[in-house]
């Protein structure tokens, strides 16, 4: 039997449902799932670059041309 759980802070939690006595014990063999690579969608992108960043600068304007030739 192939069961899909979800790892996380330290406990395996099935992803569906599971008919198991209880208690039962039983033997897991792991094997780590890799997601197909996803391209990002605008929606991605305008979360990222919705969020707010702090550089520790109050005034980002007064250090304009500090860095251009």
């Amino acid at each position: 039997m192939t069961i899909r759980a979800v790892f996380e802070n330290g406990v395996f939690r099935p992803t569906e449902k599971v008919e198991f006595p209880d208690p039962c014990e039983v033997e897991i063999e792991i094997r780590q799932v890799r997601e197909a690579h996803r391209v990002p969608t605008l929606d991605d992108v305008y979360a990222i670059l919705g969020r707010r960043h702090s550089s520790g600068e109050h005034d980002l304007a007064e250090r304009h041309n500090e860095h251009q030739p």
